[in-house]
């Protein structure tokens, strides 16, 4: 608790707790749900003490006694438990406060969403701001649409970025010594295929396909590959692939247990853009599991070596797990923000924007995420061309850099070293 590193979902936690009875803090498993939870309540039931679930399941009213605020940490491990505070609320909307955690979504689900009683809230792994001490230019500030001045120096350089993507944003395992780092990263993996699938419920008896399936995905991280393409690419040999029935199965047990989070296509309302591809890209909640899986270090990243290719790829491994990197980050910038990231793409791949933050009234901010240390002109095609289509909802518009200055170019388009932005 004392060497607690505080988050951006900090803030935004402690505004809505204020106001609100209950509140469900989702992610993956070790981004630190569970400490920052610790952090607020007076009363902890772990569910994940074979003891304490013994104890709850034998007598479930226990979970809602003690000094609010209770924290039910696990929750899906009794599923029940989300329906008893749900009530609970209901019943007492003035006085119940509660946190809930989880690091899977239950197969059994509540007979209740909760939807006006409990709030849930997503934990993702450490942000680059989070991890580093630089940021100097607001993402917030760009969702202003004031354009404001781009200032701030960034010390990081491309091998830092490729380290980075290799500690990993889980706070406990991105401190420690590099061998026992990778050891814990792959035991991560392990511990997903071989035991919380079991939890889960889910019947999946061939884990050596699901581990081929991982890796596969993780090779076509930052690509809109089609899940055909994946599926072939897990196939050694002449084997006979997965059913697409199965694949849907895979797809499911990783998005249960937060493990991937794919990028959504943006499908604007206010706008005349047309022929717009709805693919998703494809994503894990940490680029770090994707190096891992792939069985690949930073040197590895830094001298290009090949790895599994499910689709063409515009650029090298590195740029395309420097861009899950900076999806993650801003993910975290944008939910401070009230606002949501996705991706455009037309349907010929003519023109593509990497990342879309969407305000709620339909506004915009573009980013592209470029692996160099300088822009040119090419660099901002494409945000010249959705400037040119969509107006004044363009709010700002911005290249994310591997260099060192902050600045707007003479176009007005943004400059960002990654390391500078922040919530």
């Amino acid at each position: 608790m004392e060497q607690y590193r505080s988050r951006i979902v900090d803030t935004e936690l402690d505004t809505i707790s204020a106001g609100l009875p209950a509140i469900s803090i989702e992610g993956p498993r070790a981004v630190g749900k569970t400490e920052t939870a610790l952090r607020r309540a007076r009363t902890t039931h772990r569910l994940d003490d074979i003891g304490q679930l013994a104890v709850i399941r034998g007598e479930p009213e226990r979970l809602l006694v003690g000094e609010p605020p209770i924290l039910i940490d696990e929750w899906q491990r009794y599923p029940a438990s989300w329906d008893m505070v749900r009530r609970r609320v209901d019943a007492d909307p003035g006085s119940a406060r509660f946190l809930l955690t989880g690091s899977a979504a239950p197969t059994v689900a509540p007979t209740h969403s909760g939807a006006g009683r409990i709030v849930t809230l997503r934990m993702r792994p450490m942000s680059l701001a989070e991890r580093l001490t630089e940021p100097t230019v607001s993402l917030a500030e760009l969702l202003s649409g004031r354009r404001p001045p781009l200032t701030g120096t960034s010390t990081m350089k491309l091998s830092d970025y490729a380290m980075e993507i290799e500690r990993s944003g889980f706070p406990a395992i991105r401190e420690l010594d590099r061998e026992l780092r990778e050891r814990q990263i792959g035991s991560y993996l392990d511990r997903i295929v071989e035991h919380d699938i079991n939890e889960l419920g889910i019947g999946l008896r061939d884990r050596e396909s699901l581990r081929r399936w991982l890796e596969a995905f993780a090779a076509a991280t930052a690509t809109t590959a089609a899940y055909t393409s994946i599926r072939d690419a897990a196939t050694p040999g002449s084997g006979d692939p997965p059913s697409m029935t199965t694949v849907a199965v895979y797809r499911r047990v990783l998005e249960q247990m937060w493990i991937s989070e794919e990028l959504p296509a943006w499908l604007p309302t206010r706008s005349r853009l047309r022929r717009l591809a709805t693919a998703p890209k494809h994503h894990l909640a940490d680029p770090a599991l994707a190096m891992s899986s792939l069985g690949i270090n930073t040197e590895a990243l830094l001298n290009g070596i090949a790895t599994p290719q499910v689709t063409q790829r515009d650029g090298t491994l590195l740029g395309s797990l420097f861009e899950s990197l900076m999806t993650l980050s801003v993910r975290v910038y944008a939910q401070a923000c009230r606002a949501r990231v996705l991706h455009l793409r037309t349907r010929g791949g003519e023109q593509e924007v990497d990342l879309i933050v969407e305000r709620r009234d339909g506004r915009v901010v573009a980013l592209e995420i470029k692996l160099t240390a300088t822009v040119n002109d090419s660099d901002v095609r494409h945000l010249r061309w959705l400037a040119d289509q969509i107006g004044d909802n363009l709010l700002d518009a911005a290249v994310i850099t591997t260099g060192s200055e902050a600045y707007r170019r003479h176009d007005g388009i943004g400059v960002i070293p990654a390391a500078l932005l922040t919530a």
